[in-house]
């Protein structure tokens, strides 16, 4: 996909997505968008307890990642390429696994009106990793808020990202298997992957590297 402006790059907490916006946006001449996490002031609380806190905790998210997604113009996608580590509809996993019946009919109308107004990407890139590379990758970052997650919580999110992203139709996607792979310290994995978003017509393409042997 030669003409590909607006990459967002999607998956699972530790999947590794920051790491692999930065070095696409190296890679192909343009600038990374970020997700605000640590801007978020209920996400410690939140994963002390979820169901308290999750409402106020999505909101947050999702009218920073609106505010972000508004700053990408026309005029900016046409003359340099946008790597994110985030889609914004991927907001609705989080806020379909930890809000009530209540906080999400009031949520969907927040969600309807904003998602109309912000750009699409030119290609949707799901990171997938095993419950066990996903905790160690958490382990080794060592954000204080992310150890607090537990197993079953890590569990129901992969499984509803896995669950999202097959029905997932709104743009090109592609979905790399990382469990072997590792895009930071082997060149190789990342010219690879490149060489395959190069190749993406359009549709859904799975890519399962060999690996190298991380």
């Amino acid at each position: 996909m030669e003409t590909a402006r607006y990459i967002a790059v999607e998956g699972p907490i530790g999947v590794g997505k920051s790491s692999l916006t930065e070095l696409l946006a190296k890679e192909l001449g343009g600038r990374t968008l970020k997700e605000e996490v640590e801007a978020n002031p209920f996400l410690s609380k939140f994963y002390g307890d979820i169901k308290k806190h999750a409402f106020q905790t999505q909101l947050f998210f999702l009218l920073s990642r609106y505010q972000q997604q508004l700053e990408l113009n026309q005029g900016e996608l046409f003359s340099t390429s946008v790597v994110s580590d985030y889609l914004f509809a991927k907001d609705r996993i989080f806020a379909y696994l930890n809000l009530d019946e209540n906080e999400l009919g009031l949520y969907e109308q927040v969600y309807r009106l904003l998602d109309q107004q912000i750009p699409k990407p030119d290609l949707v890139i799901y990171l997938q990793a095993s419950g066990d590379v996903l905790r160690e990758r958490i382990i080794k970052r060592n954000n204080d808020y992310e150890q607090a997650i537990d197993d079953g919580y890590m569990v129901r999110l992969v499984d509803a990202y896995n669950k999202y992203f097959f029905y997932y139709t709104d743009t090109p996607l592609l979905v790399v298997n990382t469990s072997q792979i590792d895009f930071v310290e082997n060149s190789a994995d990342l010219s690879n992957l490149v060489k395959e978003i190069k190749s993406i017509k359009g549709g859904v393409q799975h890519y399962i590297p060999l690996g190298s042997g991380v």
